[in-house]
């Protein structure tokens, strides 16, 4: 860590954005489209903790719950009564697609703050394909149950008929940006947090602010895990809002 803090001249140097490079996996060769890259090591890892916790911690379901078990329970009863609440009693058949976004986010985001881990959740290309699935699927699901009457999802009927045009472009407008404030509220909270704890681990070098440093990265550190719940939260709740403008499309 001295080493990374200090520069040529024995000032600071550190690159907190260096954190975020992807790199394959194995070699030093360039990434191409089918390179295994510690992107994809971290995403699988995402995706075995949540059939860990869902399939194998519930494989022996007792009346006296394990942990694992325990908190499965947990988060299926806090996911079904969120879209149960937000999208409705129609949305809660499309409960195991949001249930399994929620997890799979709070995973990537928590494994990421293990020490010299990678958050997958900090690309925008990940959080972009997250969210165009989202949007993607509501669209359709729009269409298939609607029709064209999908549509009245942009025109506001309660308001005075000289600005319903008006307002139906601004809906237009904010509704195909939806993707892309969905993956940025994600990767940027992601990024943003991870790139701080690394600019007070720099200084942390430094003996005569270090345990300044060390505080501030414990505090960093707690909020960042509480961030990493949040955002997976924040994440799956718009996917219900938007679901259930999918079922429901009219102001």
């Amino acid at each position: 860590m001295a080493e990374e803090a200090k520069g040529a001249e024995g000032g600071l140097e550190f690159h907190p954005m260096d954190q975020f490079i992807v790199k394959p996996l194995f070699g030093d060769g360039p990434v191409g489209m089918f390179t295994i890259t510690n992107v994809t090591l971290w995403l699988a890892l995402a995706v075995l903790c949540v059939y860990g916790l869902m399939v194998i911690g519930t494989s022996r379901r007792a009346i006296v719950p394990s942990r694992s078990q325990s908190i499965a329970e947990l988060a299926y009863g806090f996911v079904y009564q969120m879209v149960e609440d937000v999208a409705g009693k129609d949305g809660v058949k499309y409960f195991p697609y949001i249930i399994t976004l929620f997890l799979f986010i709070v995973f990537a985001n928590f494994l990421g703050l293990i020490p010299m881990a990678f958050t997958t959740t900090s690309h925008i290309a990940v959080t972009a394909v997250l969210a165009m699935a989202v949007f993607l699927t509501v669209t359709i699901l729009g269409f298939v149950l609607h029709g064209i009457s999908f549509l009245k999802l942009f025109w506001i009927s309660s308001a005075p008929l000289a600005l319903r045009p008006i307002l139906a472009l601004i809906e237009v407008i904010s509704y195909f940006v939806r993707p892309l404030s969905h993956s940025i509220r994600l990767a940027g909270n992601m990024m943003a947090g991870h790139a701080v704890i690394k600019v007070f681990a720099a200084f942390a070098a430094v003996l005569a602010i270090s345990p300044f440093a060390v505080l501030a990265i414990t505090a960093i550190y707690a909020l960042e895990v509480l961030v990493s719940f949040i955002q997976a939260y924040v994440f799956a709740i718009l996917t219900c809002v938007y679901l259930r403008d999918a079922l429901h499309p009219h102001h």
